[in-house]
């Protein structure tokens, strides 16, 4: 049987449901690949949710040899290399999903198979969830009306305070870039609108949060700015000076190091350049662009891939959830082309996550009050 938890942080070996998410997608391709890299055993008991047909169909693509343990709870799981331990919910037979293709029957499966692992990590059956990617009108079209993984766990977790955090680059202790959004799918227009001091502030305290998560020691804030070169002084719009200082003196007042509001293409620069060690951005490019600049690489010859690095995570929710940061491509499913190191990316983050919890039960209760 699995071990949930042991005395120290560093030894803490927690269980992760892993949803591999829509199975037309490179998620299945994705998540056996990851699970290849033995050593990740050695720091967590990785539980998949998913039916057998999408893992033994996937192990054909990428040609992996894994024993599929089918289990009915994470407390089951061997948790060993060379070993899936996979709780199937059995709602796809051969023929029910297309590879590359949205399909309300593969759409649906990605919903119940995140579901699933939610509810588990509520439970206290596992320390958190690691989302593969999932296709927003497979599940829209399937009837489950979210714009994405975000809004889902929001949901199903009961949480109004939370945020989005994309982190690249920084996975075992290297140098990289933390950004957390004040807004994220929303269009333009709309996220303008919602820039006010109380949702600046809110995102600010889960950036301080986010950086306890992640074991760090300093914590500074850089907030950027809305506007080109952060309003000027009121010179090119006044949300700053209504909205975004207002929150960053708050914060000041409750003990949080924040620098801004800083012009908005230079803050980046500065947070890689050691300067802050996490940037609140105000919408979702302003905060994307910058990360997928840092973790993604393209072959000029064959257009494929040669490095997606990045995690996704969601701050403020009581249980852990960190995901890939990228979508289900399914112009390369089923080619064995995916790169599976935003998966192994993902599941290091949920681990660290667990263990800095583990050591401080407040972490999201703190965010989730406030």
């Amino acid at each position: 049987m699995a071990e949930l938890s042991l005395n120290t942080a560093q030894n803490f070996r927690p269980v992760l449901g892993i949803s591999i998410g829509d199975p037309a997608g490179i998620g299945p391709e994705i998540t056996l690949k990851a699970l290849s890299h033995a050593g990740l055993y050695k720091k967590c008991v990785p539980v998949v949710y998913a039916d057998k047909v999408v893992l033994e169909d996937a192990a054909v693509i990428t040609g992996m040899n894994f024993v599929l343990n089918k289990i009915k709870s994470p407390g089951e799981a061997k948790g060993s290399p060379g070993i899936i331990d996979y709780i199937d919910p059995e709602l796809l037979q051969k023929g029910d999903y297309k590879r590359g293709q949205v399909g309300v029957k593969s759409g649906d499966a990605a919903f119940q198979y995140v579901t699933a692992a939610i509810k588990d990590a509520l439970a206290g059956n596992t320390a958190g969830v690691v989302t593969g990617p999932i296709n927003k009108e497979a599940i829209n079209l399937a009837g489950h009306h979210f714009a994405g993984h975000t809004e889902i766990f929001a949901k199903y977790t009961n949480t109004t305070g939370y945020g989005m955090l994309l982190s690249a680059g920084n996975i075992n202790g290297g140098a990289g870039l933390n950004v957390i959004h004040v807004t994220t799918h929303v269009s333009l227009r709309q996220a303008c609108d919602l820039i006010t001091k109380e949702r600046v502030l809110k995102t600010i305290r889960l950036a301080g949060l986010a950086m306890q998560l992640m074991g760090k020691t300093q914590r500074r804030i850089a907030v950027a700015g809305l506007n080109p070169h952060a309003s000027e002084n009121g010179l090119f719009g006044d949300e700053e000076s209504k909205a975004i200082i207002p929150a960053i003196e708050a914060a000041r007042a409750e003990g949080l190091d924040v620098t801004g509001p800083l012009p908005p293409d230079t803050v980046f620069v500065k947070a890689l350049g050691g300067q802050a060690d996490v940037v609140v951005a105000m919408y979702h490019d302003q905060g994307h662009i910058p990360l997928k600049l840092l973790g993604f690489k393209m072959d000029s010859g064959d257009g494929s891939f040669s490095q997606m690095s990045g995690v996704n995570t969601t701050i403020g929710l009581p249980i852990i959830r960190t995901s890939v940061d990228h979508g289900t491509a399914f112009d390369r499913a089923g080619k064995n082309q995916a790169n599976e190191e935003s998966m192994v990316e993902a599941i290091e983050m949920a681990i660290t996550f667990a263990r800095n919890k583990n050591t401080n039960h407040e972490l999201h209760e703190g965010a989730r009050r406030r």
